[in-house]
């Protein structure tokens, strides 16, 4: 088929017929728009991780410098702004483009601070000339260094200005804040990450340009959403770190209280990614209603500014709540799937990228970006150089300057002559005469010096980063972790294994058997329990992601306790905890439940140790940051918390543990590398009230930074030394692994023996730790790290650790 058109009549006024083919003319039409969809609205920069609106929202945004420090203004006004001069593709893109940057349930890092009714997960925003905006702190690193020529500017789309192609971008928008777009023939699904965790897989990428995907993967373990929850399916993670493409589920989270005097419910306090309250509500009456759901009695929505998420949903009397939570998981959003789609622009071509490429293309952009602004500020500093050195020619002679300027018939002659007296170039010379007299003859030769000698030692320094590369990647790392600094919060969302995850116990409690059992704590602050006593190793396999750092006998009906750090004993149920599978080698515990979805702590308070709570024991021992010992009586009261110790002000509980023999060595660390150890029988135990007495003699400023019991037999010292200025989790600093023996024993309140040295840089112990051994280590992402052999020199230097250490623990039986 064909269509026929009229062309313009020619010089003869005779009349000329073209003939197109249809199909060919669609099929132009068609690529053209796709390609258009989705080069320049649909899919996000590898680099900048931004689509072409919300940069140019950010740019016009710092164009008109609504930046953190300024007053908000209308998004009506940034709107037009965007759409005036960069973007005419209608308002209603670019202001839904602001308000997801501005949605902290939507981004791990908002970019644009809102003021009004941004919208919640169930209702839009409202309209634009309501809601007021500006830029987000974290937006000001994503511009910074535009005006030092460090990114290419293209005309816009009418050619009376101009914007950039992408953003200097000092930290990887694109995996910190995820993205999602369709366009024409794909689409982009990329899940926000946390910032900390992604600046360390960035800079060990710096230092080894070759490591695969498991070494990015111990800093990464996988996506970090804005609203928390529980990540389940780490396979599937990993095949989208690996591909680009992969699946995983996201559980919300959620525990069993008592919401009523006599009737327990459902307390829900985070949801999946981009799930809201309503919709769940919803859910659940379609459920009861067509009764493919009972034992619901009613469900509510507590929400607030305390508590953002806290959807209740109370339980009728006689059902399990934990049953109806796992229907709940079944038949509702409370479990969500989401597909990673890792598609993203490079060089303007749609790619499927993994994990590791991400990371090379931004961080391939971050050096270019960072060579071409010290070449921007090199040629600065070379052109200002120029001119003191010409004042500095002149003011030697500044009576013959004036001279000569005033002899001179115009600027043109007074130019000439400086030129051929003083040997000054043309721009140095025009430099002199435009300035005005009285500052040309107030000018200090000692300031002019100095400056040159400030200016040639900047041009030395960027000239060397420049003609380095080496310099230049460091300096780019030493920039990516002050990002981190400034904008780093902690992870929000719980990784869980596919195989045997349970968020709660789903055995009616009453059935269950009040046989023997092991209650678990992990170093990542999961709580379960196994369904025997048979003895288990304290540290998990290596499929596993973390060391136990505590762990009791008990029975499953029986009550046990955990001891805080602010000397806080919680007393809590073994029947609240899941039963964890166990095999030939550790317990398995992906399947717990972190201690905060049972407990409520402060600021700042952190759990340390587990007690049976057993009248026929020999109590517990306590050990604070200011050397304080107490062993402290058994009592257990008929509420559900009480202290044990009574703290001095700024004061906190190091390390807690129930005795389980006179004979053991209670050991004290500091932070300036001394240990010391005392016989336990040498404490004289206390009831709860009591301060405790000294424990360990410390120097002035300095505070303990462990205390535990080490029993009889084979016993190593685990002890990380480096700076206390770095950035938490950056510092992997330097491990020693030394014979417990190796330490004499002293008396207690005594200041102990050195048990590290400090190398260059490093000015404490970032952890301590005396035990059984073998021993194991847990890095921040929970991957296990095997420890060296003891060496016995006790007060010796360590040997650079691979990755940051935040706990250690027993490694056999």
């Amino acid at each position: 088929m064909a269509r026929k058109t009229t062309a313009p009549p020619d010089d003869d006024f005779t009349e000329r017929i073209v003939d197109i083919d249809v199909s060919r003319e669609m099929q132009n039409s068609f690529l053209e728009y796709a390609y258009s969809v989705i080069y320049a609205r649909a899919l996000p920069d590898a680099r900048d991780g931004l689509k072409p609106v919300q940069r140019r929202t950010l740019y016009a945004m710092d164009e008109m410098r609504v930046r953190p420090d300024r007053p908000h203004v209308k998004c009506a006004r940034v709107v037009g702004e965007v759409m005036g001069k960069y973007h005419p593709h209608g308002d209603t893109a670019i202001y839904d483009s602001l308000v997801r940057t501005a949605q902290p349930w939507n981004m791990r890092l908002p970019l644009t601070d809102g003021h009004g009714n941004f919208g919640s997960l169930d209702a839009g925003p409202a309209a634009m000339r309501y809601t007021e905006c500006r830029m987000a702190p974290a937006a000001l690193a994503m511009t910074i260094g535009l005006d030092e020529e460090t990114v290419d500017f293209k005309p816009n789309y009418d050619g009376k200005d101009v914007e950039p192609s992408v953003l200097p971008a000092a930290f990887p928008n694109l995996l910190v804040n995820g993205s999602t777009g369709i366009a024409v023939g794909m689409a982009t699904n990329i899940p926000p990450h946390n910032l900390i965790e992604v600046v360390q897989a960035l800079r060990h990428l710096i230092k080894h340009p070759d490591a695969d995907l498991d070494a990015l993967m111990r800093f990464i373990p996988g996506p970090d959403l804005p609203s928390g929850g529980k990540i389940i399916g780490l396979d599937g993670i990993r095949d989208a770190y690996a591909t680009g493409k992969g699946p995983f589920r996201i559980r919300a989270t959620a525990r069993v209280e008592q919401v009523h005097p006599r009737r327990k419910g459902i307390v829900i306090t985070e949801l999946p990614y981009l799930i809201g309250p309503e919709k769940i509500i919803e859910q659940i009456k379609q459920l009861v209603t067509s009764k493919r759901l009972q034992g619901i009695a009613d469900v509510i929505d507590l929400s607030d500014m305390d508590n953002p998420t806290r959807l209740v949903i109370e339980v009728k009397n006689g059902f399990n709540p934990d049953a109806v939570l796992e229907k709940l998981y079944k038949l509702t959003k409370l479990e969500d799937s989401y597909s990673i789609n890792a598609v993203a622009l490079v060089d303007g071509q749609p790619r499927t990228m993994p994990l590791r490429d991400l990371l090379t293309v931004y961080l391939d952009h971050r050096f270019d970006v960072v060579r071409r602004r010290t070449r921007y500020r090199l040629n600065e500093a070379n052109d200002r150089l120029h001119l003191v050195q010409g004042l500095l020619t002149a003011i030697l002679d500044i009576d013959d300057v004036i001279a000569i300027i005033r002899a001179a018939d115009d600027a043109a002659a007074a130019r000439v002559r400086l030129m051929e007296v003083f040997e000054l170039s043309e721009i140095q010379a025009n430099y002199i005469l435009d300035m005005p007299l009285r500052r040309l003859t107030k000018f200090s030769r000692i300031e002019l010096e100095s400056q040159r000698d400030e200016l040639q030692q900047t041009i030395t320094e960027l000239t060397a980063i420049l003609e380095n590369e080496d310099q230049l990647r460091s300096l780019v790392g030493n920039e990516l972790a002050e990002v981190a600094k400034q904008h780093g919060t902690p992870r929000r969302t719980i990784l869980l294994a596919s195989d045997g995850v349970a968020a709660t116990a789903t055995t009616e409690p009453l059935e269950v058997a009040d046989d023997p059992c092991w209650i678990l704590l992990s170093s990542a602050g999961l709580l379960a329990r196994t369904d025997h006593a048979d003895p288990l190793p304290w540290a998990t396999a290596r499929a596993n992601h973390d060391v136990i750092t505590s762990r009791i006998t008990t029975t499953a009906r029986s009550e046990f306790g955990v001891i805080t750090s602010t000397g806080r004993l919680i007393k809590l149920n073994a029947l609240d905890l899941p039963t964890v599978p166990t095999t030939a080698t550790a317990p398995n515990l992906q399947g717990g439940v972190p201690l905060t979805a049972l407990i409520t702590l402060a600021d700042g308070e952190t759990v340390l140790g587990l007690t049976t709570l057993a009248e026929d024991s020999l109590g517990l021992a306590l050990g604070t940051a200011r050397g304080v010992v107490k062993r402290v009586n058994p009592e257990v009261l008929a509420r559900d918390s009480w202290e044990v110790i009574r703290l001095e002000p700024g004061d906190r509980v190091i390390g807690a543990l129930e005795l389980t023999s006179n004979e053991v060595e209670l050991t004290f660390i500091t932070a300036d590398a001394q240990l010391l150890h005392f016989p336990a029988s040498s404490v004289r135990p206390q009831g709860r009230s009591g301060g405790g007495i000294a424990g360990v003699k410390l120097a002035l400023g300095v505070n303990a930074v462990y205390f535990g019991a080490v029993p009889g037999g084979d016993a190593v010292v685990v002890t990380v030394a480096g700076s206390s200025g770095a950035l938490p989790g950056t510092d992997a600093g330097t491990l020693k692994v030394t014979p417990f023996s190796e330490y004499p024993g002293k008396g207690r309140a005594t200041g102990g023996v050195r048990c590290h040295r400090f190398l260059k840089g490093e000015d404490a112990l970032l952890l301590g730790w005396a035990g059984p051994a073998p021993a194991i280590a847990a890095a921040a992402s929970g991957s296990p790290i095997d420890l060296p052999e003891a060496d016995g020199r006790r007060d010796g230097s360590g040997a650079p650790a691979g990755q940051p250490i935040i706990a250690v623990a027993p490694a056999g039986r």
